[in-house]
């Protein structure tokens, strides 16, 4: 087992930036493949972000490339989401994802946080 909890999220101008954390406990952190994920109300929760437990390898969505930068810090059991010049579109309650292996899709990840809200305003 595997507990997630995210932190980091609020209200931000457009152009702004914010960085999410997910502090994880439980076993080995190490060993778990990580991801961001997005939801809004009424759409299917949305790839943003992942980050292998082997060798770093990162993985983002298109909508998120060369804006927000996923990284790891083993040492502290926490995964990081560093969000730069933030779209009103990017508004969403975002999730941390833990897993054995990395993926893209929702319903690869075994283990979820309760999700911390983003607020982009134009």
């Amino acid at each position: 087992q595997v507990q997630l909890v995210e932190s980091g999220g609020g209200l931000v101008q457009a152009g702004g930036s914010l960085r999410l954390s997910c502090a994880a406990s439980g076993r080995t952190f190490s060993s778990y493949a990580m991801g961001w994920f997005r939801q809004t109300p009424g759409k299917e929760r949305e790839f943003v972000a992942a980050i292998s437990w082997s060798d770093g390898s990162t993985y983002y969505a298109d909508s998120v490339k060369g804006r927000f930068t996923i990284s790891r810090d083993n040492a502290k059991d926490t995964v990081y989401l560093q969000m730069n010049s933030l779209k009103p579109e990017d508004t969403a309650v975002y999730y941390c994802a833990a897993d054995s292996e990395v993926g893209v899709y929702h319903d690869e990840y075994d283990y979820w946080g309760q999700g911390t809200q983003v607020t982009v305003s134009s």
